[in-house]
């Protein structure tokens, strides 16, 4: 039985506001102290924290190739209804080196802030570019400053309250990780623009790897102490937005008929 475009929207809807809902019922979720104690502090030619340092400069290539492929190509594999979302990704992959740089530098709660707004930004501009994609051009494109505004906007509220003294990761909890139950489903119950969706399922399962490495990041340290899972974490991460970029060129979009296109 094929389910109706409405109902499909609907389920969309309802996953999303009980996420919503479930977050605001929680007691605030404070930072954990431990999180900045990583398995691998080598400082090597002067550079603290080494290998975590250097290991975010692949989000500066992918992010700067991704923003000069926005403004100066088309590709086959975006809308260029979509060409601002697609390049505040970017932006925001590129800044993530940055950011990333400056907080590993010398891990503390206050540099993790600059850490996790840029990554913050690019999820937000990438559930935007999802939508567009397989739901409505015209919602991605208006979603776009929206969902940028609740990042942010989650992240200066965690900041606010570690000031204040009592850290509350929870909205910044759910802008990271409900798109990430959203974007499967809105693929599954969707028909893309376009003829394949291999090259995001290839986006989703090297950011599943990354989490992994991020979690088991004393056990890959202690397989031969040559790099920690963090700063792995970091590469796999980077080939996320890569496999996006390459989707850009390798993608086809589908023909639609004149009387269902969507502007």
């Amino acid at each position: 039985m094929q389910i109706s475009y409405k109902i499909k929207i609907a389920l969309v809807i309802i996953i999303a506001m009980t996420g919503i809902v479930s977050v605001i019922a929680v007691k605030p979720i404070a930072q954990d102290p431990t999180y900045h104690f990583f398995a691998d502090k080598r400082c090597i030619v002067s550079i603290p924290n080494f290998w975590n340092v250097v290991s975010n400069i692949p989000f500066l290539i992918i992010g700067g190739m991704g923003m000069f492929v926005t403004l100066f190509r088309k590709p086959n594999g975006m809308l260029q209804q979509l060409k601002i979302n697609a390049f505040v990704f970017f932006l925001g992959v590129f800044f993530c080196c940055i950011g990333s740089i400056y907080y590993h530098y010398n891990p503390n709660t206050e540099s993790l802030f600059w850490d996790r707004l840029p990554m913050t930004v690019s999820f937000m501009a990438f559930f935007s570019i999802i939508i567009g994609e397989y739901i409505s051009i015209k919602a991605g494109k208006i979603l776009l400053p929206q969902l940028l505004l609740a990042g942010v906007i989650s992240i200066l509220y965690w900041n606010m309250t570690e000031r204040e003294g009592y850290g509350d990761l929870r909205f910044y909890a759910l802008v990271q990780f409900l798109p990430f139950i959203l974007i499967p489903l809105i693929v599954i119950l969707f028909k893309s623009k376009f003829n394949t969706n291999l090259y995001l399922w290839l986006v989703a399962v090297f950011y599943i790897v990354a989490k992994l490495l991020e979690h088991f990041d004393y056990s890959v340290y202690e397989c031969g102490n040559f790099m920690g899972g963090h700063a792995l974490k970091h590469f796999s991460a980077a080939a996320a937005p890569l496999m996006y970029l390459l989707g850009l060129y390798k993608r086809k979009q589908e023909v639609i008929s004149p009387n269902k296109i969507d502007i």
